[in-house]
């Protein structure tokens, strides 16, 4: 009888062994195929993110750090598990907030993005690579993120964000962030937020400057509220035109993600009234107060004219792209002009080797010499030059 009694335990404790280890493999294809990032080219449905019931012992060594603070504790922590956050635009702005959201603990992140990742991106762009160049921005930063921290869920959509799927996507986010620089997608992005009744933190930055607030939450004004009429499309200016130093939207993204953290571990957002507004060059800051929300405001009003998404690229006069044209070649008997408008000075004229450039600068002046080719924005140009109108043959890059 001890015998067997003996043989019994040693079969249990082997089929134990057996039962850890299968545990083991099993928590080891499920984090294999929850690290599968598929990129979505549409928008689909999303099942419901619930917080976590409590921290486990990984997350508690992971998040020590801020579990100290009495603002977030694990309360907060647990809130920030339970969060998700569509982040529109993954470049300068949106790459530092992708990547502290996610070291941070939140629960899901939609990364969103219609461009691929080129070399001119790097500068500012920290969550993509020399080998990224010519991957969707989106699946890029997702992998990145995901090397970061494992847990968290990250969904890359690689598609243009338009009337007919905002509503769709944004409803299923809880917070949604907005780093866009096209004037179309601002107001595509707050409109269906507040269709949504959903908060949007937004920033920007060019230059040496940048700014900071969160629209449509607690009772604060919309961004239609501020502005109500798109600004002249010759009037707005982006990085390809004005240029920006690579560590600005850093700075600006993580006040960005600093926003949304306080607002989804519930210890609610300090810029819902207010512009904050940052000069790197003078390192200063100044919070200027916003008017509140306007009675009369076409989507969050009293009596709203806009129940419904309209097409924006009509309504602002333009594209809904921060993506430019960068270069103009114009070839004529083996000579290349490359143009660049100047404010500054009428002409000048460069020769390398046996290459005529004829070089018109705008804005500041700059000398930018890559081989033979020179990076410009074709928008400046105008085609009314009669230097142009004379060339035969035309090719826009």
């Amino acid at each position: 009888m001890a015998q067997e009694v003996c043989s019994l335990k040693a079969r249990l404790e082997e089929k134990e062994k057996e039962i850890v280890d299968l545990k083991n493999k099993l928590a080891q294809l499920e984090k294999s195929h929850a690290s599968v990032l598929e990129l979505q080219d549409k928008v689909t449905p999303l099942s419901p993110l619930t917080a976590k019931p409590a921290l486990s012992n990984e997350d508690i060594m992971r998040y020590s750090r801020q579990l100290l603070l009495p603002e977030l504790g694990v309360k907060g922590q647990l809130n920030l598990s339970g969060a998700s956050v569509l982040i529109v635009g993954c470049g300068g702005l949106g790459c530092p907030l992708a990547q502290y959201l996610a070291a941070a603990g939140v629960g899901r992140l939609g990364l969103l993005d219609y461009d691929e990742v080129e070399l001119s991106n790097l500068h500012r762009q920290v969550l993509h690579g020399e080998e990224n160049q010519g991957q969707a921005k989106a699946l890029s930063a997702a992998r990145a993120v995901k090397r970061l921290n494992s847990t968290v869920e990250c969904i890359p959509y690689h598609l243009q964000l338009s009337p007919e799927n905002a509503l769709q996507l944004i409803q299923q986010y809880p917070q949604a962030t907005s780093v866009t620089y096209n004037v179309p997608t601002r107001y595509l992005v707050n409109d269906a937020c507040v269709l949504s009744g959903k908060p949007l933190v937004s920033a920007s930055a060019l230059r040496m400057e940048g700014q900071l607030t969160v629209y449509n939450y607690c009772g604060g004004p919309c961004y239609r509220c501020l502005y109500p009429l798109p600004p002249p499309p010759e009037t707005v200016t982006n990085c390809s035109d004005g240029g920006v130093l690579g560590v600005v939207p850093g700075i600006m993204g993580c006040f960005q993600a600093l926003e949304v953290l306080k607002i989804a571990s519930g210890q609610g957002s300090s810029c819902g009234q207010q512009l904050l507004m940052f000069d790197a060059q003078g390192f200063r800051f100044r919070p200027i107060r916003l008017r509140p929300k306007q009675a009369d405001c076409a989507v969050c009003g009293e009596s709203p004219s806009v129940t419904q998404l309209i097409d924006y690229e009509a309504f602002c006069g333009s594209a809904a792209t921060d993506k430019d044209k960068t270069c103009l070649g114009v070839v004529c008997e083996h000579k290349v002009y490359l143009l660049i408008k100047c404010f500054l000075l009428a002409s000048v004229f460069i020769c390398v080797s046996s290459l005529t450039c004829l070089v018109l600068m705008t804005m500041c002046i700059f000398y930018i010499y890559l081989c033979i080719v020179i990076n410009i924005t074709t928008k400046a140009l105008s085609w009314q030059d009669q230097q142009i109108r004379s060339v035969s043959h035309v090719s826009i890059g």
